[in-house]
């Protein structure tokens, strides 16, 4: 037998070995993961509570005459079907989650919509380390941030790409997986997986890690999503024209500048405060968007006020705002103002619509869920 034969079966034999090894170690953390998923019981959440229904779109109310107020489907393909009878609400306890670290109560990583997770090592971690860890944040369906304890001990600060540059250095670390957006909950393996991440992290620098209970997440992600397709409504105010004639692009835009709009990217105007808040937005009735390049040669038969209650603090008093210049614009451009059915909208309905944003945004308020907060701002984008 000569050397090269001897030299292959040897890398034959060590290749075979490899994988065998490989396959065992892949089977040990399985069973690892199947075993910690059956330690506590839990109920199964299809049957405790079905879902909400993302099958189908959300809905905003519609303004009419008659006495009980309508629902029309959204523009918006993603949004979801919702009632607006009284349903089962969570009270503000059921959605928070005990911080990680005990002994940093005082700081709020916004229990109420975030997974937390904690990592806490012997000495600094890395920003190689860290970097490798940031990479991953966009790898769960949902937002990720990462947080770290300055040296101090004394202030938590956000982790990014750019930070590690002028900063670094943490022993302790929380990371926050955002529980519900407008697409709806995380779902239970990203959840998993996200809390495998941190473990196999914390291994690699000999750290602890700290990671709350999977079902109990999911379980709450799935109560604060049907929560929030409750209060997620967009109200709109039509204006078209009265004789079917049509609006000129040019008149739309000289209009919506002087009253204090800006034409952005989106194909809408919007309305911002001293903040630069978005208030309330100016699209297109129909469904060309409103663009720069094609302001000069549009024409439409119809233009659309758009305000998305969650998103919007002191909605009552914004509201009012919309509405007023909604009747200016009805009167300079010689049109009217309808509902999604195109009944002229009385201010009955007006008054009605009112109502309803009123009791929306008391609804997010007793929850701690206040319209507008930053916590709305995550949740409803």
């Amino acid at each position: 037998m000569s050397d090269l034969q001897i030299i292959l079966i040897i890398i034959g034999i060590i290749i075979i070995g490899a994988v065998a090894l490989f396959n065992w170690l892949q089977q040990m953390r399985y069973r690892r993961n199947v075993k910690r998923s059956f330690e506590h019981e839990h109920e199964d959440a299809l049957l405790k509570m079905g879902k909400t229904g993302w099958e189908n779109e959300r809905i905003e109310p519609k303004f009419s005459t008659d006495s009980t107020q309508e629902l029309q489907t959204a523009s918006n393909s993603t949004k979801e079907k919702v009632s607006l009878e009284p349903k089962a609400r969570l009270e503000p306890e059921e959605l928070s989650i005990d911080e990680p670290l005990e002994e940093h109560k005082s700081v709020n990583f916004d229990s109420t919509i975030n997974y937390i997770t904690s990592i806490r090592a012997n000495k600094l971690i890395s920003n190689d380390k860290l970097a490798e860890l940031l990479q991953q944040k966009f790898d769960f369906g949902k937002p990720v941030h990462w947080y770290g304890l300055s040296q101090d001990g004394q202030t938590w600060e956000e982790i990014t790409i750019e930070s590690l540059h002028t900063k670094g250095g943490y022993i302790y670390l929380n990371g926050c997986l955002q529980l519900v957006d407008r697409a709806g909950p995380v779902s239970e393996v990203n959840l998993s997986r996200f809390r495998d991440m941190v473990e196999d992290f914390a291994l690699q620098v000999n750290a602890v890690a700290d990671c709350p209970d999977i079902s109990n997440a999911y379980i709450r992600a799935v109560s604060l999503d049907k929560f929030c397709a409750e209060v997620d409504i967009v109200m709109g105010i039509n204006i078209i024209s009265k004789d079917g004639g049509a609006f000129v692009g040019t008149k739309i835009r000289a209009l919506a500048e002087s009253a204090g709009f800006r034409l952005e990217s989106e194909g809408a105007f919007r309305y911002r405060d001293e903040n630069n808040a978005v208030l309330f937005s100016l699209g297109n009735y129909e469904a060309t968007p409103f663009l720069p390049a094609n302001m000069r040669t549009l024409t439409t038969h119809g233009i659309t006020f758009l305000f998305d209650v969650p998103r919007v603090a002191n909605g009552e008093k914004v509201f009012d705002q919309m509405a007023h210049l909604a009747g200016l614009f009805s009167s300079t451009l010689n049109g009217i103002m309808v509902d999604d059915n195109r009944v002229p909208l009385s201010d009955n309905g007006l008054r009605r619509s009112r109502e309803q944003l009123i009791n929306i945004q008391a609804t997010m308020a007793a929850h701690h869920i206040p319209a507008g907060s930053d916590t709305a701002l995550k949740l409803f984008i």
